[in-house]
């Protein structure tokens, strides 16, 4: 019955993919042809419209739109130029100092958005200019802003995580948070690393030192923005409120943060609006038709099959976790990130858990991988962003992204095998 039903949803799905039909309709076609398979017409459609319904009814979810509404917020709230102020001051005087302050002004900004293309499109529209002026090879800032964008999926709040705890059948948010941070640093330090290595050798200058009074003053202006990070994850971490209110409270600080700036006007608020629901339509949209799947799925006993599969080929965690790996990164290179989550985690957490894994560690092992796909080809929205910011060609910005997606892999592979890094912070939270 598996093999019949998953044969049935794996073809319908690719080809509806083919033929450019949206995913989350693609999903929803490929499910109820897969149930077909197995129980009669009326009952797979009465069945599939109630696992709607109930796929969509989780308090979790609600976090989703106001993490959305936050993001927005900040993209048009005048906040990424005092990071990137922020940044500056932080790198000092470092050989390529402002791809090192473009790197830390992804990790900022896309931590406090959750998003790798408003990253790379605020911080990359900013930084692209000054380090042209500054004699930098355009192609090598490119690849810098695209190969740091996706940290922010990572560092928290990340709405990947939330996504992810959501369909994982509730891993603690507050856990996957706490545990984002080392492997988003790592990241984040390895780009810099790459680009120190090939500032050094291409003798790039180096930013002039800034006074002490002009650093404290480019901090305290950092400082409101910031404040968001300690608030929602020092809310959460203290009890004081739960994932999706915290989103909430993010909404308002931002809002509040945002007319203080002067950035954001009363009516720029019916199109912030608009975008939000557009975005968390889609969003949805995609949770609902995966709710089916994963009824499919689990009813048909497809997860298990696919783990016997994996598990006859081999039994040793190390040769799973690298077959993982792999598979996820080949997914990542052609699907988006939310609907990736939404399919995969049923199938693979099933296989990790089955030899000790921790579901938080799978959790960062899982969107690490996705987000890998949003700076490669062919489909990379956060490639296509900053070559488009840098006005270059798709062309020109691969062979200068290679060696960040070296050490990119490298961190992959250390975040894999070496689980304290993404465990170290929540034992030592409690979580």
């Amino acid at each position: 019955m598996a093999l019949q039903a998953g044969l049935v949803l794996l073809i319908v799905f690719l080809l509806m993919l083919a033929i450019s039909v949206p995913i989350s309709v693609s999903i929803v076609i490929a499910s109820i042809a897969a149930i077909l398979t197995v129980i009669p017409m009326d009952m797979a459609i009465f069945t599939s419209a109630q696992k709607i319904v109930t796929g969509l009814d989780s308090f979790t979810l609600l976090a989703v739109p106001f993490f959305i509404l936050s993001g927005i917020l900040m993209n048009n709230g005048g906040i990424a130029e005092r990071l990137i102020n922020f940044a500056k001051v932080l790198v000092g005087k470092m050989p390529g100092s402002l791809a090192h302050a473009n790197v830390l002004g992804n990790m900022l900004f896309g931590s406090l958005s959750g998003s790798s293309v408003a990253a790379a499109a605020a911080i990359g529209g900013v930084m692209s200019p000054l380090q042209k002026k500054e004699g930098y090879d355009p192609k090598f800032s490119a690849a810098v802003n695209i190969a740091s964008a996706p940290t922010g999926l990572i560092i928290p709040p990340s709405g990947a995580l939330i996504i992810y705890s959501l369909v994982s059948g509730g891993t603690s948010v507050a856990a996957l948070f706490i545990a984002g941070y080392l492997p988003g640093i790592l990241w984040g330090l390895g780009c810099m690393i790459v680009a120190f290595i090939i500032a050094k050798r291409r003798n790039y200058p180096v930013s002039e030192r800034v006074s002490f009074k002009i650093a404290v003053k480019t901090f305290l202006e950092a400082i409101p923005s910031l404040m968001l990070i300690v608030i929602v994850i020092g809310g959460i971490l203290g009890g004081i409120f739960t994932a999706t209110e915290a989103a909430a409270v993010a909404v308002a600080y931002t809002f509040i943060l945002s007319l203080a700036y002067k950035a954001v006007k009363l009516k720029d608020i019916p199109r912030i609006i608009m975008e939000t629901v557009e975005i968390t339509a889609v969003i949805m949209l995609l949770v609902a038709a995966s709710s089916i799947m994963s009824w499919v799925m689990a009813f048909t006993g497809i997860p298990t099959a696919i783990s016997e599969f994996i598990m006859g080929i081999s039994d040793n965690p190390i040769i799973i976790l690298l077959i993982l790996n792999i598979f996820l990164l080949l997914i990542g290179t052609f699907m988006d990130i939310t609907p990736a989550i939404l399919i995969f985690t049923p199938i693979f957490l099933p296989i990790v858990t089955s030899f000790g894994m921790d579901p938080v560690h799978f959790g960062i092992l899982l969107v690490l991988n996705l987000s890998i796909g949003n700076i490669t080809p062919p489909v990379g929205s956060a490639l296509f962003v900053g070559a488009s910011i840098a006005k270059l060609d798709l062309e020109d910005v691969i062979k200068p992204l290679l060696p960040f997606y070296l050490v990119i892999i490298i961190v992959l592979l250390l975040v894999t095998y070496i689980p304290e890094i993404s465990m170290l912070l929540p034992r030592l939270l409690g979580y």
